[in-house]
């Protein structure tokens, strides 16, 4: 076994050019560890926050990982591993602290913990596109917010990963996706990918669309992955005992809570489902059943080639231009 991989790095927070690519030593596994080589890389807004500083815990400087989520086939494990052996596909289960098991890599040793199974006819671009957008997407929708059938969902920035997720999780129950765009550039795309309607934000106002599109009713259920102010504002679209779900925050403004009682409010963190052997049973289950009845088809904006285009990967995801998931291919 050859015993370095090469790795993306940061030495200092700031923009995509901060990343190096540097060979890392790599151990053999040690108990409870796998060592993965990595095919495809998806990305994330976290990582972008994490690597500007901006996330909501801080990397640990000078050497820092970075990347959540890899599709990969085992290499080899270590003593005590049982539900793992050398050949098998697998994901990255994105329940790990960056700095230490970020997996932008060619190679990376991981808990057994961190790894999920991949089914073999998943290819590593899809499996990398996959997990982490699906499983936010079902654990807010379905675990957090019980979404079931008729339930109307406004979904918001809804050409980001987990946005384009979402709309599908919420047709495959039955409901009715609402969501939001910046522009006019994505309405067509967000209903060809099954938006029932899409309310464009720099020229409509939101909660006043939302309440025409349900006949003055409101939706029962608010997915948010802006946050700030707007997120107060996001109460007058609700019904009463409503539920509003906050995972993301776009808007790095302290978010605000809407005045509309009775509602809901959860703050969403993926930890919830994909930090416990069951939660993760559950949302594997979820999605390779979704993948394999074509209910759920990950969008894939981009794919770059190579660890060496990962300032690129970074800066595409950073300009908004994308919608759905970039990969990099390793």
């Amino acid at each position: 076994m050859t015993n370095s991989a090469r790795t993306v790095l940061f030495h200092e927070l700031g923009g995509p050019d901060v990343f190096t690519i540097e060979d890392t030593e790599l151990t053999a596994p040690r108990p409870g560890e796998v060592l993965v080589n990595i095919e495809a890389l998806g990305l994330n807004r976290a990582e972008a926050l994490f690597r500007a500083g901006t996330y909501y815990y801080q990397p640990t400087l000078p050497a820092s990982r970075n990347g959540y989520e890899a599709a990969g086939r085992v290499e080899a494990v270590g003593e005590g591993v049982t539900a793992f052996a050398p050949g098998d596909t697998v994901l990255a289960a994105a329940n790990f602290e960056l700095s230490a098991h970020g997996v932008y890599a060619d190679r990376a040793l991981l808990p057994e913990s961190a790894l999920v199974p991949r089914p073999a006819d998943v290819d590593a671009v899809t499996g990398a596109a996959v997990w982490l957008t699906y499983t936010t997407a079902y654990g807010a929708l379905v675990e957090r917010a019980g979404l079931v059938p008729g339930h109307r969902v406004l979904i918001t920035g809804a050409s980001s990963g987990v946005g384009t997720a979402a709309i599908q999780v919420a047709r495959r129950a039955g409901a009715v996706p609402i969501v939001t765009t910046r522009t006019e550039a994505k309405r067509r795309q967000l209903l060809d990918l099954g938006a029932e309607h899409v309310i464009v934000s720099a020229d409509e106002d939101v909660v006043k669309e939302a309440r025409r599109l349900t006949g003055g009713r409101g939706v029962d259920i608010v997915l948010d992955a802006i946050g700030g102010a707007g997120f107060a504002e996001l109460g007058g679209a609700i019904v009463e005992d409503g539920t509003l779900v906050s995972y993301g925050w776009l808007d790095d403004r302290p978010i605000l809570l809407p005045r509309q009682w009775p509602l809901t409010v959860h703050g969403y963190a993926n930890f919830v489902v994909t930090g416990t052997p069951e939660g993760r049973h559950r949302a594997a289950h979820y999605v390779f059943s979704g993948l394999a009845d074509g209910t759920l088809r990950p969008v894939v904006g981009e794919v770059f080639d190579g660890l060496d285009r990962m300032p690129d990967a970074h800066r595409l995801m950073e300009s908004n231009r994308h919608t759905g998931k970039i990969v990099v291919r390793v």
